[in-house]
């Protein structure tokens, strides 16, 4: 039986925005997100986070340093009761035109074949319009998209809601 997921970007949603975050004494994580998952697993939400993380095809950081932050980053989740289903991410640079890198759906549409994930009852939480569009590329019209990331320009946007923080998310999906 399909099941529900809720899709967090990385940067700016669960942590405060960094560029090129690698190290783990450089992790700060966003007020509310343990409560925010918590309560999407009360609803029957499975959480999968998606990244873009061109850091490594750049060179500022390592693949195993990225899989050292990611493991740190799940230890913490689990010690607060938050069960990650799956972490994706896309190394690749903007111009590489892989199908993994937001807004490209490739990484949401192999969580979808991976778990058989019904992306009409998903929602996805980014920072970056770009997460929004990888969202209804893949047939995901639920999005929320936080300003504790990046700038954002609401007028233009696609998301569903818009809200200040991930804290807030318990005001619209129920």
């Amino acid at each position: 039986m399909p099941i529900k997921t809720i899709f967090l970007d990385r940067d700016g949603v669960i942590n405060q925005e960094l560029d090129y975050l690698f190290r783990v004494e450089d992790f700060i994580f966003i007020d509310g997100i343990f409560e925010a998952c918590l309560n999407f697993q009360k609803l029957g939400y499975k959480i999968i986070i998606v990244t873009n993380q061109s850091g490594i095809a750049r060179g500022y950081y390592s693949l195993s340093e990225y899989k050292k932050l990611t493991q740190w980053m799940l230890t913490q989740f689990k010690d607060n009761n938050i069960n990650i289903l799956d972490v994706l991410h896309c190394p690749h640079l903007p111009e590489s035109n892989c199908k993994c890198r937001k807004p490209m759906p490739g990484m949401l549409l192999e969580a979808k074949s991976k778990h058989d994930i019904n992306m009409k009852n998903s929602w996805l939480i980014g920072d970056k319009e770009n997460d929004i569009i990888a969202a209804n590329r893949s047939s995901i019209t639920n999005t929320i998209l936080v300003k504790s990331g990046h700038k954002i320009n609401e007028r233009d946007s696609n998301a569903t809601y818009i809200l200040e923080s991930i804290n807030e998310s318990s005001y619209v999906i129920k």
